[in-house]
């Protein structure tokens, strides 16, 4: 299996305002973001199970001119709260570098 972090040059996450998480997938290349960019180990469903949040709620983005999928989530706990421990949404990626990949 390959996994996301071999197939990706950068992977990043980020707020999206208080209550969001969005995490963008720069994948190595053309070929590379054809063969995964649509791979259900990055789908709604998958994303949804790895960070606790609702599947419907899960959004996916391909962004085909950057060869970037682009996924957004709710956050578990609004930025900023008393027991929300990543204020700027920096390190919530980490948790996909491990994901393996079909195709």
């Amino acid at each position: 299996m390959t996994k996301l972090r071999d197939v990706c040059r950068h992977i990043r996450s980020k707020n999206a305002g208080p209550f969001w998480i969005t995490v963008d997938l720069f994948f190595d290349g053309g070929e590379t973001y054809a063969r995964h960019a649509d791979d259900p180990a990055i789908g709604p469903d998958a994303v949804a199970v790895l960070f606790g949040v609702d599947p419907t709620q899960v959004k996916r983005f391909r962004i085909d001119d950057l060869n970037v999928v682009k996924l957004s989530y709710p956050r578990a706990r609004p930025q900023g709260g008393a027991f929300e421990r990543d204020m700027h949404g920096g390190q919530q990626y980490v948790p996909l570098l491990d994901i393996d990949l079909g195709g």
